[in-house]
């Protein structure tokens, strides 16, 4: 990977297999929008960025320490994607899906973000996901450039039911409380299952009302990174009735939540 620094501009070239397009906006984050300049805009963090990808280069308008510090992560651009696909291509449902929309990155979210936002996506579309996390971060988060950071636990652990009236997201207010509260009281404890073994993050997080095991795997893989993380919806479902009865294959070991995300993003685009 050859990373050019110039003043608040970072420019990344031999990236391997990186598809910013489709890491963003493939149903695992939910706060990018596309710009009219085509440049990808989201807050992460508390901080803004700019990115955009042509000609082969990935262009960040970020300072040098949010490069290193957050944007480098949390788009995982040191793992090799390029061996990893190398690896299901032993699969040939996995190395037509790999090759069909390669470039999916994991994204390395905030675990706080990553919980509510899908405890909000339940029996949800994206567009109204979007819209009630918006309406949750302007009414609750910090103002910081560009926009409002995703509001923390102990800020929303505070509030009621009726305080989240803005947000119109039906049931899932009081899950969303429920959430906050058990964050931030520390009897879902997020240094734990950063820590243990998976099987411990599936029963710590469904303590939380409203969270089951779609929910509970989403966060575990895109806020905590357990790439073993494996969330079923009813297109995963489908993959899974139709070509893999016997469950994944043994290539998928340990990154069946990567293997997922083409499987899913292939299945519901192009199959």
């Amino acid at each position: 990977m050859k990373i050019t620094k110039e003043k608040n501009i970072i420019t990344v070239e031999d990236y391997g297999s990186f598809d910013l397009g489709l890491s963003v906006d493939c149903g695992q984050a939910f706060r990018w929008v596309q710009n009219e300049q085509s440049k990808w805009c989201g807050i992460v963090s508390g901080r803004y960025l700019e990115a955009e990808q042509k000609d082969g280069k990935l262009t960040l308008y970020a300072s040098e320490e949010d490069f290193e510090n957050l944007w480098r992560n949390y788009f995982d651009l040191d793992t090799d994607y390029a061996k990893l696909c190398e690896n299901f291509c032993a699969d040939e449902s996995l190395k037509t899906a790999t090759e069909c929309c390669p470039g999916i990155h994991i994204l390395k979210q905030e675990p706080w973000e990553a919980l509510c936002s899908f405890i909000i996506s339940q029996n949800n579309n994206i567009p109204r996901i979007k819209g009630i996390i918006t309406r949750l971060c302007e009414n609750f988060g910090e103002k910081v450039e560009s926009g409002y950071a995703f509001p923390s636990a102990e800020v929303l652990s505070k509030l009621t039911v009726e305080d989240l009236a803005p947000l119109r997201s039906g049931f899932r207010a009081k899950y969303i409380i429920d959430a906050a509260q058990k964050v931030s009281n520390g009897e879902v404890d997020f240094d734990r299952i950063k820590t243990e073994p998976i099987d411990f993050g599936r029963e710590e997080l469904q303590k939380i009302k409203g969270v089951g095991a779609k929910v509970a795997e989403c966060t575990l893989l895109y806020g905590f990174y357990k790439t073993e993380a494996f969330p079923v919806d009813v297109w995963v479902k489908r993959i899974m009735a139709e070509m893999y009865p016997d469950g994944l294959p043994e290539c998928t070991k340990g990154k069946e939540g990567i293997a997922q995300q083409y499987l899913f993003h292939w299945r519901r685009n192009f199959f």
